[in-house]
C-alpha cells in the first residue's frame, strides 16, 4: 500500500517532485503504485492507441541533433521531400488498412539552410516547408478523409493558425526546458530550433488558438532528473492556462549507429518507469500520458503499471521513421500484453475523446465533418468495418 497521497487537486510541489524523481527518493514500486492508482481513478482500465500511417514529408532539416536518424543532408540517399502524389499514395495505403490518422513528420525549416530543400519546395509551388505542410494536410484530409496530425517543428503563430484548419491535432516534443542542453558538446548544440524559448512559444500559440496539442520529454540525453521535473512543471503550467495539452509523451533515448551520440548509454528502464510515475503525479489523473511501445518492447506491462494510459500512434502500414530500428508492435499483440495486467485496448482518433465530446472549440470547422465520420458517441474511433 502506497503512503503517497497526491491527488488531482493536490499534486506534488516542485520540491516534492524533485525528491520523488531522485534515485534516493521513494521506492520505485511505491511510486508506481501511487501513479497507477491516480491514473485508474480518472481513466479506468482502458488504454488507448491511434491507428496511423506515417508520412515523412521531408527528411531535410536545418538542425543537427545528437540523437537523430530521421534527418538527412543533401547527397544522402535518404534525403528527400515527398511529392503530393507520394503523400497521397501513402495515405491511401493507410486508409485501406483501417488507419484514421495521417502523421506528418518533417525536418525543421530546411529551406533556410539547404538550396536543395528550397528547390524541392519550389517544384511543388511553395516557398516554405510550413506552407507545403498545410497544403499536404489539406490534400490528405480532402482526398482520403484521414485526420492529419502534424509534427511541424517550431512555427510562428500565423503558421500554427493556418495548420489548425487542416489538422485534427498537432505536436512538438518540448524534450527539455534546460538551455544547458544547447551548450558545447550537448545534444542540441547545433540545433537552433531546440531553443526552449522557441518551443515554449509554439506551445503558447497552440493554446491561444485552441489546438489539441501533444508534447513530451526525451529522457537520457544528458539532462538531470531535476531538469525533467522542471519540464513537467512547464507543461503543467501551460495546460493549466489553456487546457490544450491533450497528451504528454515520455520517450526514452536509445543509441543508434551513425549518430553523434552512438556511444551514449540508453536510458534505463528503471529511469523510464520513475519518470513516467512522477509525470503522472505532477500532471494529474486526467492527463493522457504515453510511452512509445516500440522503444520498450520488453516492458509493456510495466509501462502501464507506472501510470501511462496511451500507446500513441501505431501503424500497420509504415515503419517508425524516427526510430527505424524499432518496429511497431502488432496491434493484437499490444492488446494481449495490455490484457495481461488487466487493461483493455481502445482505438482513439488523433485527437482524444474529451476534445471531441467535452471540450468545445478545439475542432476546426474544415475538420469537423471528418471527425464526425470517424468518431463514435464517446469520441473514440469507430472501427473501419462498422463505419457507414
Amino acid at each position: 500500500m502506497s503512503t503517497l497521497h497526491f491527488t488531482e487537486t493536490a499534486p506534488p510541489t516542485l520540491e516534492e517532485a524533485y525528491a520523488l524523481i531522485g534515485a534516493e527518493g521513494v521506492a520505485l514500486l511505491e511510486l508506481m503504485h501511487a501513479a497507477a492508482s491516480l491514473r485508474e481513478a480518472h481513466k479506468g482500465r482502458a488504454v488507448t492507441y491511434s491507428r496511423k500511417v506515417f508520412i515523412p514529408l521531408t527528411t531535410y532539416c536545418r538542425d543537427d541533433c545528437g540523437y537523430c536518424t530521421f534527418k538527412h543532408d543533401p547527397g544522402h540517399p535518404g534525403a528527400k521531400t515527398l511529392s503530393p502524389e507520394e503523400v497521397l499514395a501513402i495515405a491511401r495505403r493507410g486508409r485501406t488498412r483501417g488507419c484514421k490518422e495521417a502523421l506528418f513528420s518533417l525536418g525543421d525549416k530546411p529551406e533556410l539552410r539547404f538550396p536543395e530543400a528550397a528547390a524541392a519546395l519550389a517544384r511543388f509551388g511553395h516557398r516554405t516547408t510550413a506552407e507545403y505542410l498545410v497544403a499536404m494536410c489539406r490534400l490528405v484530409l480532402e482526398q482520403t478523409g484521414l485526420l492529419p496530425h502534424a509534427n511541424p517543428g517550431t512555427l510562428g503563430r500565423a503558421e500554427v493558425a493556418a495548420l489548425r484548419d487542416v489538422t485534427g491535432s498537432m505536436g512538438i516534443m518540448l524534450e527539455n526546458v534546460s538551455p544547458r542542453l544547447r551548450g558545447p558538446g550537448m545534444p542540441h548544440e547545433h540545433a537552433p530550433d531546440k531553443a526552449p524559448g522557441a518551443r515554449l512559444a509554439m506551445h503558447r500559440f497552440a493554446g491561444e488558438l485552441k489546438v489539441p496539442f501533444t508534447t513530451g520529454l526525451l529522457i537520457g540525453i544528458g539532462e538531470t532528473p531535476r531538469e525533467r521535473v522542471d519540464t513537467l512543471f512547464a507543461i503543467r503550467d501551460l495546460h493549466a492556462r489553456y487546457g490544450h495539452i491533450q497528451e504528454v509523451i515520455v520517450q526514452n533515448f536509445r543509441a543508434k549507429p551513425g549518430i553523434p551520440m552512438a556511444a551514449w548509454p540508453d536510458a534505463t528502464l528503471t529511469d523510464l518507469l520513475r519518470t513516467i510515475a512522477v509525470a503522472r503525479l505532477v500532471l494529474g489523473g486526467e492527463m493522457n500520458l504515453q510511452a512509445p511501445p516500440n522503444l520498450s518492447p520488453e516492458a509493456y506491462p510495466l509501462l502501464l503499471l507506472a501510470g501511462i494510459n496511451d500507446w500513441g500512434g501505431v501503424s500497420p502500414v509504415t515503419p517508425d521513421h524516427i526510430n527505424p530500428e524499432a518496429p511497431w508492435p502488432e496491434i493484437q499483440r499490444l492488446a494481449e500484453r495490455s490484457a495481461e495486467v488487466g487493461y483493455h485496448l481502445r482505438e482513439r482518433l488523433t485527437l482524444y475523446p474529451e476534445y471531441i465530446t467535452r471540450k468545445p472549440g478545439f475542432i476546426a470547422e474544415p475538420v469537423a465533418d471528418a471527425v464526425r465520420r470517424l468518431a463514435d458517441a464517446e469520441g473514440y474511433a469507430i472501427p473501419a468495418e462498422k463505419r457507414p
